[in-house]
Order: structure tokens, then sequence, then C-alpha cells
């Protein structure tokens, strides 16, 4: 007989049979029997005629135990009353199973059959160095046939999107033809561009979509997605590959939606961020490169931690600062131990924060795999206190962004989708803080936050990290609203120019401070800024060093453009006397009332003293 817990789910071949829903569920990660003996088996039912080729098996991924089937059978069937055993010869087949619990095991048939149903009958298993529970996951290898029987369900089911994109995994060269050959059919929007490369000396390739690309043009944002952080995490790679695809596509077609993202937002996407691992990952497959085989660096890194911890110095600074006032909230410099040679710190990661650095990006999202949510800094806890997070001062706007990627994808919008593994983010509405999730320390995304201006979130795009080529035109559906509507959204807020009142020139390093948000963003080099904000009222102040401050009230709507707030600021008299000096100008009239203020203001004060001193004298002669 076979044991089916409330978590086990039979999919379509070729899909990973996964469960557990709950923390501590005993069944957590794996397919498990009740009973401990040879009779046991896992049946699925491939809902049609399908011709079996292969299984491919792993332990149970559970943090309780470590289990795995070392030796198994298979049985085929159409009817699920006669069973007809996997032969070897003239004997029934035993496959090889797992020696741990994470490496995927391909076992392949003599003899492909063709049948509906297909049963893992296990024969020898281990737990923690005894012989314990019967656990496993599979994944079953096959192509499905016509059955003349429905022959008309067969030509009318869905067969993934409409949209004529390259639907297949790349690797590095692959890639590199395919985002040249975008370039070239859309040569006047497009760019490619290198910002560094991996340990192995392949490149980070990044394609700009502008309508000037090469150029940052004045009051237009700065957009970026980065993917492939984690090279076995394939999905995020693809799906920009495509993405570039169809923005040239459509904006050749005439789509106005797709024209207008163009001409006023420019774009960066980095396809592959680890390059190293996806290539190590890929030359596995889908089937067999496991849940961590291209995860790390060359040299071993997780990236997604390798960013330098400035959440660490923002709170210890709050905990040794008592004047509130001193404390900065914004372009937190970089430590000294972290940009020296003696760090380990990846050569990718340094590329991302030279890019960063370099281009004033305001909204990015950072693109990966395994689960089906959108998560917001911080990532990480303050004093590593579990599920007490500390919320950026920006909480309500990053709340928005998840929610508008989540709330617009087809998978993460279904509320009859199962989770996949043990946390059911349905409940939370596919959204959730980071660090409520799991402790990130050195995340890109609480970097982007407290270095530079850029707000970023993190997208887990699905339950399976390195989906089958036949599953990426249903993704590419899922995930083409959310790409869209999630760029769109670097329009929202505020946006303006910061220049000097008499010379017009912009201001860079401008601070930019949004009453009750304590989390300031700066001017770029041409005085522009962009404060992304939720519709509402706002208090804004804008201070330069050598300028007076100057505020105003900015209203944000719900259009999807933003406000325009300028500001013209004005230099301190001394400064600004200085420099008209200098050039031999003349005074302006306000500048002169001005001067004339101050120098009266002084006559004042020095006759109010003068007066002081003889009262004081005649005082003193009054009593000799």
């Amino acid at each position: 007989m076979i044991y089916q817990s409330h978590a086990v789910y039979f999919v379509c071949v070729g899909c990973v049979l996964q469960s557990g829903t709950h923390d501590g569920d005993i069944y957590d990660g794996a397919w498990c029997a009740r009973y401990k003996d040879k009779k046991q088996w896992l049946e699925v039912d491939a809902r049609r005629l399908t011709r079996f080729t292969g299984v491919i098996l792993q332990g149970r991924s559970s943090i309780w135990s470590w289990d795995m089937v070392h030796t198994y059978k298979v049985q085929f069937s159409n009817d699920t009353l006669v069973w007809t055993p996997c032969m070897n010869g003239s004997k029934e087949a035993v496959f090889e199973g797992n020696q741990d619990a994470e490496t995927p095991v391909l076992a392949l048939f003599n003899t492909s059959t063709a049948a509906r149903y297909i049963r893992i009958n296990p024969q020898t298993w281990y737990q923690n160095g005894t012989e314990g529970d019967i656990c496993l996951r599979a994944e079953v290898l096959g192509c499905a046939l016509p059955d003349p029987n429905t022959i008309y369900a067969w030509q009318t089911e869905p067969t993934g999107s409409k949209d004529k994109l390259d639907f297949r995994h790349h690797n590095y060269e692959e890639m590199r033809k395919l985002m040249k050959r975008v370039n070239e059919e859309c040569p006047n929007i497009t760019r490619i561009y290198s910002i560094g490369k991996s340990y192995t000396g392949l490149k980070l390739y990044v394609m700009e979509i502008s309508d000037n690309p090469g150029k940052h043009e004045l009051g237009e944002p700065e957009f970026r997605y980065v993917a492939g952080m984690h090279g076995n995490e394939v999905l995020g790679r693809e799906l920009l590959l495509n993405l570039m695809q169809y923005m040239c596509q459509e904006y050749k077609r005439g789509d106005q939606r797709i024209i207008r993202l163009v001409k006023e937002t420019r774009i960066h996407l980095l396809p592959s961020m680890n390059p190293d691992g996806y290539e190590m990952a890929f030359k596995k497959g889908s089937e067999l490169a496991g849940w961590a085989l291209g995860r790390y660096s060359y040299e071993g890194i997780d990236m997604n931690h390798n960013f330098a911890d400035l959440n660490s110095v923002m709170w210890t600074a709050i905990e040794l600062e008592t004047d509130r006032s001193k404390l900065i909230n914004h372009y937190f410099p970089i430590p000294e131990m972290y940009t020296s040679e003696e760090a380990f710190v990846a050569s990718e990661t340094r590329a991302v924060i030279n890019w960063m650095q370099n281009i004033p990006f305001v909204l990015g999202a950072n693109l990966h795999g395994g689960e089906l949510v959108v998560t917001y800094p911080y990532d990480m806890t303050r004093d590593w206190a579990p599920r007490e997070h500390t919320p950026t001062p920006d909480e309500s706007f990053f709340r928005w962004l998840a929610t508008a990627y989540a709330s617009t994808n087809r998978v993460m919008s279904n509320p009859d989708r199962r989770p996949c593994h043990n946390k059911d983010f349905l409940r939370f509405n596919n959204i959730i803080n980071g660090a409520d999730w799991h402790n990130v320390p050195g995340s890109m995304n609480d970097f982007s936050y407290l270095h530079t201006n850029c707000f970023e979130v993190t997208v887990e795009l699905s339950c399976d990290k390195f989906p089958h080529a036949s599953e990426l035109p249903i993704e590419w559906e899922n995930n083409r609203e959310s790409l869209l509507v999630y760029m769109e959204q670097v329009h929202r807020g505020i946006k303006g120019v910061i220049r000097d009142r008499d010379t017009e020139a912009g201001i860079a390093d401008a601070i930019i401070k949004v009453e009750e948000i304590d989390h300031h963003i700066r001017s770029v080099a041409d005085g522009d800024y962009w404060r992304l904000l939720n519709p509402g009222e706002y208090r804004v102040t804008v201070t330069a060093e050598g300028y007076l401050p100057s505020s105003r009230t900015c209203w944000v709507m719900y259009d999807h453009y933003p406000t325009i707030c300028d500001f013209n600021l004005t230099k301190v008299p001394k400064q600004r006397l200085k420099d008209i000096l200098a050039k031999g100008g003349k005074l302006p009239k306000d500048l002169q009332l001005r001067l004339w203020q101050l120098r009266m203001r002084k006559l004042r004060a020095t006759t109010k003293a003068i007066n002081q001193r003889r009262a004081a004298a005649a005082k003193r002669a009054k009593r000799v």
C-alpha cells in the first residue's frame, strides 16, 4: 500500500514531487511511506498514454532527518490492475538510488515503455546511519503520446505563449548570440555592454533598452533587472532574454505601452550575474542540476550574502549616537575592511557594486527561483531577533512594489495554487519582508537601499529552480505582465531637477528629504532626482552645501506618471557674492538688498555695543 499525506501531490510527467506544507511536518520535503517494507510504492498517474524513459531520484530534504532510497524497482500499468515490471534482460531491473539526500540520480530504462501509470517500489533505504523511513523525491521522464480517442482535446490544449520568442535554455555562448541578434534587430533602442568579468573570465553582459542608448537623459529614471545571482536558478535568466526580445519586437510593431517604456525609461537587463555557476548547472541539465549545484560562484561564494553588511553599520551608529540629528540615513559608506584585497568578495559582486555606483538606478529587482514570493527589505533582522524585522522607513512603498509584481503574476495570484515547500506565502498575499522569511546579512537589496538611491526587491519566480525547456513558454506567460508592471513603478512618486537659481546649472549631491520618512536620497550629476512615493501629500526639503535650504509641498497622484517638483536653490550670500565678484559681474538687486540688510544689522549691533560701553563707563564715573 501507499501512504499519501496531505502534502503529496501528483502532477504531469517531468515534474518534481514535493511536500511539506508546514514547519515540523514529519513528511517535510518528500513522499514517505507509512510502513517500512518492500511492498511500499509511489504511483504517478500521467493522465494520458506516455512513453516512460527513466526516473530521477533524490533523498528527503528535511531539517529533521536524512532519508534516502538506495535501490528500487519500477512497474507500469494502463489500468492500475495489471502491472508489468521493468526488466533487465530476463530479470526484474533493480535501479541504484541515492547515497545522499541532495544529489539527483538518473536511471534510464533499457527499453522505453508506453503506459499511463508508473510505480516506484523501494527495495532498500537509509536514515541517519540506520535503516529508517522510506522517503524520496522523484522526477519521472517521458514523452506524452497522442490518444486517438481524445484527439480533439489533444489539438485544442494550450501550448504556452503566443509570443514568437526563443524558448530554450541558453548557455553562455548562446546567450551572447541571442543578445547580439536582438541588438542587430533593434540597433536604435538597444546597446550591449559589460560591467566586468566572472572569476573564470566570462563577461557580465547587460542589455540596455532606451531611445538614446548609452546616455543618461535628464529626468529619465534608470531601471535594472538582475538575474542569475545563483547560477542554478535559471528562470530569471531566460525571462530577461525573453523580455529583451519581446520589447524589441513590440517596439517595432508600434505597441504604445512598450514605446512609452522605452522613451521614458532607461532599462538595464543583466541576465546572468553568476555565469560560472550557470555553466555548471547547465551541463547537468534541468533534471540533474540539483538544489545547490551552480548556486555559488566558482570560488564557492554565495553572492546573496556577499554585499557589504551596512545594516549592522547603521544599527551600531543608532545605538552609539544619542543625538539623532547627527545620524545619517542614506549613502552609508562601504567599510574599509570590505574594500581591502584580503576581503572575501566575489569579482562578480564587486562588478555589480561598481555598476550601482556608476549609474543612478532608481528601481530594480533581483530574480531568483525555488519559491513563489516577492520579498522586500530589510533582509536582515536587528540583533538577529527571529521574526522581528526592523521595517525600512519606506516600508509602505516596498509593500506596494512587491504587491505590484505578485498581484499580476498568474501563478502567485492564483488562490488555488499549492505552496512550493513548507511555507504558505498565499497567507501573506505572496509578499513578505525578507527578514521575516530568513535572515540574509549582506543582501543586494539592503545594500542597494542603504548605499544608493535605488529601491530593490527579490522575486522568487517558481517552485522549480531549473524548469524544463518545455515549461518556459508558460513561465513567460506567467511573468510577462508582472515584469512590465513592475518596470512601470519607476514612474511613481516625484521627480525634478535641482538647479542654481543664478546660473541654472544642475546641482549634484543635493539631499532630498521627505518629511516623516527618515530616508533621504541625492540628486545625480545633472541635478535630476527621483523619489519613489505612494500617492499622498508630502513636504519636501532640499539642501546642498553652500546653498540655502528650500522646501515645498508636492502631491503624488494615482496616475502612472510622477509629479514634477523642481527646486531652484540660492547660494548663501557670502558664497554668492564671492562667485559674482570673481566673474566681474554686477550684483543683482536681491543680493544688493541682502548686503544692505546685513550692513544695517551689523551697524545696529555695533552702535548698540558702543552705547552699552558708554553707559557702563558713565556708571563707573558716577560711583567715583
